[in-house]
Formats: structure tokens, sequence, C-alpha cells
């Protein structure tokens, strides 16, 4: 494994009562979850519910041309494979690990079962959605209204969210993959913060120097997603 946990580290599974809790334990399984490894492909059957732990877990589009843009950010406080959870079975975008780490995942015909017995589960996992949703529609409103650097500074603050430090091993070309952009402009984005001494940038490595200042620069997106998960699921 790349790092050690426990299921309970996830914010989901933590809030199930004891009860649910110790029926589900034998059948989730621990998964090291390497960067860059897929964990579903557009429109492929989803095999298992993934519970992420100590690792972050993007989901994006990529068009025809291969060009990709993130949509929405998964860590400790969700799961992937929601379409299980609406009675689908596949996903027309695909997820990939962008910070390496461990996750729980749990079968498809464990998790219809547990939808049948487990009401605080069902409850959870729709809130979640409802926060996924939220999530979704904002990146489409800030990609559409606000400059790159407030844009890096959300995707930076999403991911300290989901992290125990103020450190990220990232390139700047996975950066602009995900925010559909040209690497040459989050080069420039990160320069202006690494001036400021809001980040210190280093090949394939960023260093969060001032969370404060960083909220202060980033647009009013950030804090409408903070503030929707803080109200359904805190």
């Amino acid at each position: 494994m790349s790092s050690i946990s426990t299921p309970r580290e996830n914010h989901i599974l933590a809030a199930l009562p004891d009860a649910d809790y110790v029926r589900m334990l034998p059948h989730l399984e621990q998964v090291s979850m390497p960067v860059e490894s897929v964990v579903y492909e557009a429109d492929r059957p989803l095999g298992y519910l993934y519970f992420p732990t100590t690792c972050i877990i993007s989901l994006f589009h990529v068009l025809e041309s291969g060009a990709s843009a993130e949509f929405a950010v998964t860590g400790n406080e969700g799961m992937v494979g929601i379409s299980l959870f609406m009675g689908g079975t596949s996903m027309p975008s695909e997820a990939r690990v962008q910070i390496a780490g461990s996750a729980y995942r749990l079968k498809t015909n464990i998790l219809k079962r547990e939808l049948t017995l487990n009401c605080k589960l069902q409850h959870l996992g729709l809130r979640y959605i409802q926060i996924l949703i939220t999530h979704m529609a904002q990146t489409a409103v800030c990609n559409r209204h606000h400059n790159l650097e407030q844009q890096l500074c959300r995707w930076l603050l999403l991911r300290l969210d989901r992290l125990p430090n103020s450190d990220l091993t990232i390139t700047q070309e996975q950066i602009a993959n995900d925010l559909g952009v040209r690497r040459e402009s989050v080069t420039e984005a990160a320069g202006k913060l690494q001036w400021e001494r809001l980040i210190q940038y280093k090949r394939g490595h960023i260093s969060v120097l001032d969370r404060k200042k960083l909220e202060n620069r980033v647009c009013e997106c950030y804090a409408l997603q903070k503030r929707e998960f803080d109200r359904l699921l805190a």
C-alpha cells in the first residue's frame, strides 16, 4: 500500500451507524491508488464504488482531439462511481488518481444489498451527489467567468482541503490538463503567486506558504462549494 489508512478516514463511512459499518467492513477492500491509475473509463461498466481515504481522484471529460478538462475532484469527503447509486452502470466521463494514496472499494452487488438495508448510506450518498452537482455547476461558471489565477487558487484550495499538509506533488502540465488551458498559462499564473509568496513551486512540487492570502485571492466559487459541503455533510 502507498499509505496506511482505515475506512473511517472516509467521511461517508465515518458517518455510518456502527451496526451498518460493521456489516459492511468485511466487504471493504483496501486498494493502493498510484498516480495516474484509472479508476474507471468512459462508458465502461463499473464494478466497484470507491471511498477514497488518502488519495485524490480527478473526474474529467476527454474530447475526440485528446484534450481534457476536470469537472470535479473527490477525496476523503466522498465516493467515486456515483452512477451506481443512481441505478446506472457506467459514466460518460473518466476518473484517474491525481494524488497517490489509498481507497476502499465495495463491489457493485454488495452495494445494491446495502442500499436496501442501509438507509443512512443511501441518505449520505444522495447528499454527496448534491454536493458533486454543485461542484460541477460551479466549475463550469468559474471556467467561464473567472481568470486563470483565480481558477488556480480554487484548484489548489480544493486539494488542500483533502490533504493532511500543504504540499502537493504535481506537474504544471497536469494542472493545465485539469483546467483545460496551455501549460504556459499555468506557468505564468503560478509565477505570480510565487512572486507574492503565496506558494513555492519547484519542478513537480507545490508548497502553499500562505493559505489565508490564497483564500483572499480566490473567486467566490470556492467559498460556495465549501459552504455547501459544510451544510450537507460536515
